[in-house]
């Protein structure tokens, strides 16, 4: 194991110093390890709906093109208002229950707040 930071890229655990810089070895990304810690402390995950305002735990949106649901006869028709969504991190950022359809994981980009 390194006593390194891993890559903020790819998380390749065998970086090396180059330098004042860290390289990783997979992906080839060079940082300066003093940057990324002060990156990291300021930047806070912004989740952004499709008109770019950013959306918090609890906030309401509405459905803004109809959704398809992988084994449900119906999609999830647009203008759909959902409640007290939860912010998450990964490809489908909102957890939320809809009626009719129960806990389900949204991508922010479909969706803007009420």
């Amino acid at each position: 194991m390194s006593e390194f930071s891993p890559c903020p890229k790819c998380n390749c655990e065998y970086t090396y110093p180059s330098d004042n810089l860290l390289v990783c070895p997979e992906c080839f990304y060079e940082w300066n390890p003093e940057e990324v810690e002060v990156d990291e402390v300021n930047t806070s995950a912004k989740v952004l709906d499709s008109n770019g305002n950013e959306l918090q735990d609890g906030d309401t949106v509405v459905v803004i093109k109809d959704l398809p649901v992988k084994g449900a006869p119906k999609p999830i028709k647009a203008g759909t208002k959902v409640k007290n969504i939860r912010l998450t991190d990964g490809d489908h950022n909102i957890d939320c229950k809809i009626d009719g359809f129960g806990a389900m994981g949204l991508k922010s980009e479909f969706v803007r707040k009420a």
